[in-house]
């Protein structure tokens, strides 16, 4: 996580997203960099435009979700109740017809 930080410092800083810049942000913060996690880091963030990436939501919120589930289960409900209902009309009809038929 420290070093998207300090990708995310220097992008805002507005300086170049090197291995040595993001070492020198972790030194600075007495964190002992990893050079494999530096190199990984600045190998995959030259292909991407971090401004459109910030931009962009990635994952919904937790409470985004939760609504919208809900109103989904409530009509299932909603629905299966009716059918219930019918069934007995269907039987009372059925067994009137007995009576008669």
């Amino acid at each position: 996580m420290q070093y998207m930080y300090a990708a995310l410092l220097l992008h805002s800083a507005g300086k170049e997203i090197t291995e040595s810049n993001i070492e020198g942000i972790l030194n600075a913060a007495g964190i002992k960099p990893d050079e494999i996690r530096v190199k990984a880091l600045v190998a995959a963030l030259s292909e991407i435009n971090i401004d459109e990436a910030l931009k962009t939501q990635i994952y919904a919120p937790a409470q985004g979700a939760a609504p919208s589930a809900i109103p989904a289960v409530e009509e299932k409900k909603a629905e299966e109740k009716p059918k219930v209902e019918e069934e007995k009309k269907e039987e009372d009809l059925q067994g009137l017809s007995a009576l008669f038929g």
